[in-house]
């Protein structure tokens, strides 16, 4: 579950005591950073204004935007996480590989992307044509 919730909504998202990261684009460039305090997460852009907050509570995680707006909802469930809009209605899922590899999936069930961790703990995220799109540290 930790795994996973590092990864989904592009976020590193920890059960830590404290916890923060950079968020880089494909070409190195910082692009926002986050800070996780116990169970909420507070993400930041380039220049260090808020831009949501990510709550954590059992198996779920909360989004809301910068003004405290719910805006999504992931679920864990039985073969991984579900993602929802603000209305309840699904929107896409999570589901790991037997390798480890993250795969983002829409409502439809198509592959959107995925999400490498090296060993070193650096994380990629690709889109479905396998083009990196971002990474976390």
């Amino acid at each position: 579950m930790k795994k996973l919730f590092c990864l989904i909504f592009t976020l590193a998202l920890s059960f830590t005591i404290a916890y923060a990261g950079n968020v880089y684009d494909k070409y190195g460039s910082k692009t926002g950073s986050y800070r996780t305090s116990g169970s909420r997460t507070v993400t930041y852009d380039k220049y260090g204004s808020k831009t949501g907050t990510y709550k954590t509570s059992g198996s779920q995680v909360v989004k809301y935007d910068k003004y405290g707006s719910k805006q999504a909802t992931i679920r864990k469930t039985s073969s991984g996480y579900n993602t929802y809009d603000k209305y309840g209605s699904k929107t896409g899922s999570y589901r790991e590989s037997s390798n480890g590899v993250i795969n983002s999936y829409d409502k439809y069930g198509r592959k959107t992307g995925s999400f490498r961790t090296s060993p070193s703990g650096k994380t990629v995220q690709y889109d479905s044509y396998g083009r990196k799109i971002r990474s976390f540290e």
